[in-house]
């Protein structure tokens, strides 16, 4: 089976979340189909349906996230040394060499990525174009808004 990059700090959310569906949702959930049941014929309860619906939902979310975690190649950038290359969970501080805007971006998974938080996806463009590169490179990498000119200032293995 096929591993997948994740990040320490990717991987410690997922656990998170899973512990939270089954410690929390997952009796919520029980107990809301006990109550259901109590109120008699299961034909005609909205309530049994509706909270089994639910438990459906929750099991496949427990099941998607455990799979991700048993797929996950755990990759912690801080156990790696710095040799200045940017690769899989490298924090990176570019130059948009037309526009004369510096960016910061941490390469993560492809669960992980968020944009408002500056976390990109491996698989996205500016990261293919960035990955092997060292401080004061420049790449031209294409974007959908076409291709942009970059200078790698800085890159952290934080």
């Amino acid at each position: 089976m096929k591993k997948t990059p994740m990040t320490l700090r990717g991987a410690k959310k997922l656990r998170k979340k899973l512990d939270k569906l089954k410690k929390i949702k997952r009796p919520h959930i029980i107990s809301l189909i006990a109550e259901a049941r109590k109120h008699g014929d299961l034909k005609e309860n909205a309530e049994y349906y509706s909270a089994r619906e639910e438990q459906g939902f929750c099991e496949g979310k427990i099941q998607e996230i455990e799979t991700k975690l048993a797929n996950a190649q755990i990759i912690d950038i801080k156990k790696i040394p710095n040799n200045g290359k940017i690769i899989f969970g490298t924090t990176v501080t570019i130059l948009n060499i037309n526009l004369k805007k510096k960016f910061t971006y941490r390469i993560v998974g492809d669960d992980e990525a968020n944009l408002k938080e500056n976390l990109i996806s491996v698989n996205s463009p500016i990261a293919r174009g960035l990955i092997c590169k060292i401080i004061g490179d420049h790449t031209i990498i294409q974007t959908p808004c076409g291709k942009i000119k970059y200078k790698i200032l800085q890159v952290e293995y934080i």
